[in-house]
């Protein structure tokens, strides 16, 4: 099972996006789901997470901009990023963290390809 991120795109500074990721197949439980991003040049960095109870969290340079949201019926998440900046510009990627099957005992990575977003200023 792959996660296919979509929605990005080239936007102006101060504008918004929104993304979303859902996996291309079936998985029997999701405990948290995240977004990371990865800038040319830069190391992968952690962005926004959600829990299944629907706890949230945020890195400090998206806090009180990005939100996080999720739908669990479907394992979907979405990122809705506003006021964005240049320094937002990135690949954004999807990441789960659950048990692809009901026999399945530990927790498993699942990752996908990313989305690009660019932001000129």
């Amino acid at each position: 099972v792959q996660l296919q991120a979509s929605g990005g795109g080239l936007v102006q500074a101060g504008g918004s996006l929104r993304l979303s990721c859902a996996p291309s197949g079936s998985i029997f439980s999701v405990t948290r789901m995240a977004w990371h991003r990865q800038a040319p040049g830069k190391q992968r960095e952690f962005v926004a997470s959600i829990t299944r109870a629907g706890t949230s969290s945020y890195a400090d340079s998206v806090k009180g901009r990005f939100i996080i949201s999720s739908d669990n019926v479907k394992n979907t998440v979405y990122l809705q990023m506003n006021g964005l900046k240049a320094d937002d510009t990135a690949i954004y990627s999807c990441n789960f963290l659950g048990k692809p099957y009901s026999n399945t005992k530990s927790d498993y990575q699942f990752w996908g390809q990313g989305t690009q977003v660019t932001v000129s200023s």
